[in-house]
């Protein structure tokens, strides 16, 4: 039973999204592979979508592979290029994830969890860009400017640095760093994450999703950016004033 045990993260700020992945799944510790958990569906100036996944990999690659292939057909309720706002393309994939476990869920569970959840964010014309978390039922929750990220996947290591970081009125750029580190902290703690990482930096209004990088492990940025952060926090601490000894506290 292969897993997708991953992390995924989104970010909603005023400026856009940025959305990012990691590539590792496995089916056992001699069982890893790589597999891409951010799929891309657009229509030139009409519509962005973007669907991060998380959970069991069959699941996972049912629910996309089935809304891709409805994708254009024309059938209400099914079909991504013809949904109206986000919301509904939220719900289309939460109805899809529904589905799917109905259907596969009973022959899968003697063998492991069936479950999956996703980040749907993107844009359609019309209206402005939104980021949604869809859970293992089905139902989902909207990120909003007062609660500007969603993760999914394993979510704790990454956390912290946004909390702290981020802002909905944080630059694109800015707000990339932070996830990349995000998930550095993640890959090091954690070896059911691992990369390759893809980050889609999507601009809002743009309708483009032409900034979709994929990072490996031996890419010169990912390097520098690991080691120049691990290296500029062990000074920070350095610098620091060290706790107070006894004497002093109780003074």
């Amino acid at each position: 039973m292969e897993l997708v045990l991953t992390y995924c993260l989104g970010m909603l700020l005023a400026s856009g999204l940025v959305l990012a992945s990691d590539s590792r799944s496995n089916a056992g510790v001699d069982q890893v592979q790589k597999v891409s958990k951010l799929a891309l569906i657009t229509v030139p100036r009409s519509r962005v979508i973007a669907i991060l996944s998380a959970g069991n990999l069959a699941t996972t690659q049912s629910v996309v592979t089935e809304l891709t292939q409805a994708a254009g057909l024309g059938r209400p309720g099914h079909d991504l290029h013809q949904a109206r706002t986000m919301f509904d393309v939220a719900e289309m994939v939460g109805d899809k994830l529904r589905e799917v476990t109905g259907r596969d869920g009973k022959y899968v569970e003697p063998y492991g969890d069936p479950s999956a959840s996703f980040l749907v964010g993107g844009e359609i014309a019309g209206e402005g860009h939104r980021l949604f978390e869809v859970y293992s039922a089905g139902n989902f929750v909207e990120a909003s400017p007062r609660s500007c990220f969603l993760q999914i996947g394993e979510t704790k290591y990454g956390k912290p640095i946004l909390d702290r970081g981020l802002a909905y009125g944080s630059p694109l750029e800015h707000a990339a760093k932070l996830a990349l580190l995000s998930f550095d902290a993640t890959v090091r703690s954690n070896l059911s994450v691992g990369l390759p990482i893809d980050l889609l930096r999507y601009e809002a209004g743009s309708l483009e999703a032409h900034n979709l990088i994929t990072l490996e492990e031996q890419d010169a940025y990912w390097r520098t950016l690991s080691h120049d952060y691990s290296t500029g926090l062990t000074a920070l601490v350095d610098s620091l004033p060290a706790p107070p000894d006894q004497t002093l506290a109780n003074a």
